[in-house]
């Protein structure tokens, strides 16, 4: 799923972590120093290096909460994942402006226990950059993908109010042969696509493990899931290869006068 904050088709999110880990893991090596050495300059260095990177932490976490938000699809292993990053993450800040708050003012009154809570938020820090690298390599949230005729990610969102059931979706010319396009219908996720015959629509949802079908690749009305390989058919939303063994929901599609036109009830 592409990256709802980017600069220049970058996201943002991935930019910014390696400062809070940086300035957090530095602190933690200064402090451990002061303790031991019991110099003032590597106390007073951690001191500063923890409110820098609860700081960078903060700034951080505003475009990965928007990618929680917009990009990780729900009911999803993703979206268990992010959850459990997230909160990793935050425990770790947590515990870092703790021990900002309650450290000894001098290296010489340096206790084992403010260290231990270091080493604790430290550990938090890793586990969640853990779980945000298989975010990335193996959910593929924040890639871009590219591959023939597929053209660039795109989306919509969609508040208006049904009409008998039905709602407009597009122009006739929205998407080119093996396109895709992402609706956000009130609340609900579903792929509008172009195959050789006609526009199809179905949910943006694997049943295996919930990755986003919006994300894969449409070729010759099949839809195939990026994470594990999932191969459904976009008229019948039955599966055509495993690991997933449910049909996902499809929907109907038709054309008038003023566009496209998407009919709510399931087929």
């Amino acid at each position: 799923m592409k990256s709802q904050v980017v600069v220049k088709g970058h996201p943002l999110h991935p930019m910014l972590i390696p400062f809070p880990f940086a300035f957090l893991t530095g602190a933690v090596a200064f402090d451990v120093a002061a303790w031991m050495t019991r110099e003032q300059t590597f106390w007073t260095t951690g001191a500063y290096l923890i409110a820098a990177g609860i700081g960078m932490g903060l700034l951080a976490a505003v475009p990965g909460l928007v990618d929680y938000a917009r990009a990780v699809p729900p009911r999803s292993s993703g979206r268990r994942r992010a959850t459990r990053h997230m909160l990793a993450n935050v425990g770790a800040l947590v515990l870092f402006a703790v021990v900002w708050f309650v450290r000894a003012p001098s290296a010489a009154d340096a206790g084992a226990v403010t260290l231990a809570i270091e080493a604790a938020a430290l550990a938090l820090l890793c586990a969640g950059g853990w779980m945000g690298g298989t975010l990335v390599y193996r959910n593929q949230i924040a890639v871009d993908h590219r591959y023939a005729d597929a053209g660039k990610w795109r989306e919509i969102t969609i508040t208006a109010s049904a009409n008998g059931g039905a709602v407009a979706i597009g122009r006739h010319d929205d998407l080119a042969v093996n396109q895709m396009k992402l609706l956000r219908l009130n609340g609900r996720r579903i792929v509008l696509a172009r195959t050789e015959k006609a526009y199809v629509a179905f949910e943006d949802r694997c049943t295996h493990r919930g990755g986003s079908l919006a994300d894969g690749a449409l070729i010759c009305g099949t839809v195939q899931c990026p994470w594990h390989g999932s191969q459904f058919d976009v008229v019948s939303g039955r599966v055509k290869a495993g690991p997933a063994d449910e049909r996902i929901a499809t929907y109907s599609v038709r054309k008038d006068a003023g566009g496209l036109v998407l009919a709510l009830a399931e087929d």
